[in-house]
């Protein structure tokens, strides 16, 4: 009878630990719930006016960016006012030593044409990925750690609206932020 009870109790345990191993520390789950309010502090008038959307994850923070604000149509560099916007994002990632910040851009579905084509973007994925280089690179210019910046170009896969209508393939092009805790 001893010996069941002992393995019961040790697998009991192994149970808890298992499931506390999957959870977020408290001391991590804090620290991103910092980062969020202080994000959402510092975004306020853009999220008032629906330029930029900050969702709370398990474990992580996600920022997404309209492209609209970031990038003119079938472009990728950032006119003064986005650079401002991600600029204002900058003094909450930059101290976080141990923050991965994954940057993934999106577009719609509208083909390629020839001007950049002409510049050398043959796809939606090639583009969407220059965008998401354009706001890591500058995120590290105003201090974020570059071995913590990854950046991925999705092109039209993954869309959050129909490619049917304007409205839709605007919500489509898009620059999502995630602020992953360390070890996510």
């Amino acid at each position: 009878m001893r010996p069941i009870q002992f393995v019961r109790g040790i697998a009991g345990l192994v149970g808890t630990a298992l499931l506390l191993s999957g959870c977020v520390s408290q001391q991590k789950y804090d620290t991103l719930q910092d980062e969020y309010n202080q994000l959402n502090q510092s975004l306020s008038s853009e999220v008032a006016q629906q330029k930029v959307h900050i969702e709370r994850l398990q474990g992580a923070i996600k920022v997404n960016v309209n492209s609209e604000l970031l990038f003119p149509s079938g472009g990728w560099e950032m006119p003064p006012e986005a650079a401002q916007t991600i600029a204002k994002m900058a003094p909450i990632l930059a101290p976080m030593q141990q923050t991965k910040l994954l940057i993934n851009g999106y577009t719609d579905s509208t083909p390629i044409g020839p001007e950049l084509r002409a510049k050398g973007v043959e796809n939606n994925q090639q583009l969407s990925l220059k965008r998401a280089q354009t706001v890591a690179n500058f995120l590290i210019s105003q201090g974020v750690k570059p071995n913590l910046v990854s950046a991925e170009g999705f092109g039209e896969t993954n869309p959050v609206a129909s490619n049917d209508t304007p409205e839709g393939r605007a919500q489509n092009r898009r620059v999502e932020i995630t602020i992953a805790g360390s070890g996510t």
